[in-house]
């Protein structure tokens, strides 16, 4: 159903359910999305030990139900923008979603990215169940 997953990834509420890390503390992440190219979107929470994180960008493209490319840069280094691309096809009786992120500032933080999509994917997946 890529509706769903769609939904999940451009909801405002819905974000809030599942995005963050492992570590997220409960009830801490707020999402603001003006969903159309050129719309702005804005993630935030706390980390478990307090720390805050957000995380801003700008949609690139915008298919319902599809597709959406949007710029991502955390708070702390907006100088390190790179670009994310989430790909949703139908498959059987559930959905494919593919994630492409790239233009990575180094080798370190494409790294550290990887892990931290591997954690959320986890999250997603429980709260699509």
């Amino acid at each position: 159903m890529p509706e769903k997953v769609y939904a999940a990834w451009t909801d405002p509420e819905k974000i809030a359910r599942w995005f963050g890390p492992a570590q997220v503390k409960a009830g801490s992440v707020r999402a603001d999305v003006d969903l159309r190219v050129g719309g702005r979107y804005r993630i935030s929470f706390e980390g478990g030990d307090g720390e805050y994180f957000q995380v801003d960008g700008v949609y690139r493209e915008v298919v319902p139900n599809a597709r959406i490319a949007f710029s991502w840069a955390w708070h702390s280094t907006p100088e390190r923008e790179s670009q994310v691309t989430v790909s949703l096809q139908p498959d059987g009786s559930g959905t494919l979603l593919t994630l492409h992120h790239e233009q990575f500032f180094n080798e370190a933080a494409r790294d550290g990215h990887a892990r931290g999509w591997d954690a959320l994917f986890d999250k997603l997946e429980k709260y699509l169940a």
